[in-house]
């Protein structure tokens, strides 16, 4: 006599607990884990395509070879270097008018680093300047006056 089984086994699996676990760890990872903020230092970029009427009085140019050329006004273009250029945009700003704001652009080349500018744009920040960098990119090498 031939046993008969109660239960047929059947080859299918169900993914439906799998699924409600992997949602269950999904919701503990995205609650339990906090968000990083990374710090940057906050830029003055232009939020217009329109130009503006307000001209720079005062033009630092930053060229890959690591050369700076520093403007004021209408002045001659002069060389300057990073412990230099402080004391520049002081006397800069000294030479405004009473009640009007010095106006700094720079002009960096595309090739030039990002913490080279960071540096520029620090001195700027601790002296109460309001330094804009422009969106193209450096003029043709400027041609300073000879020493």
């Amino acid at each position: 006599m031939a046993l008969k089984r109660q239960y047929d086994m059947t080859a299918l699996f169900s993914m439906a607990s799998m699924t409600d676990v992997i949602f269950l760890l999904l919701i503990f990872f995205m609650v339990t884990s906090t968000y990083v903020f990374p710090t940057a230092l906050e830029l003055n970029l232009p939020q217009s395509s329109e130009q503006t009427s307000l001209k720079p009085s005062t033009r630092v140019y930053i060229y890959p070879e690591g050369d700076i050329i520093v403007q004021y006004a209408d002045e001659d273009p002069a060389a300057a270097t990073l412990e230099s250029l402080e004391p520049f945009l002081l006397e800069a700003q000294s030479r405004q008018a009473e009640g009007e704001q010095l106006n700094i652009a720079i002009y960096a080349d595309e090739e030039v680093s990002y913490g080279q500018i960071v540096k520029i744009l620090d001195i700027g920040a601790r002296n109460g300047l309001k330094m804009v960098l422009a969106t193209k990119a450096a003029p043709t090498k400027v041609e300073t006056a000879a020493p």
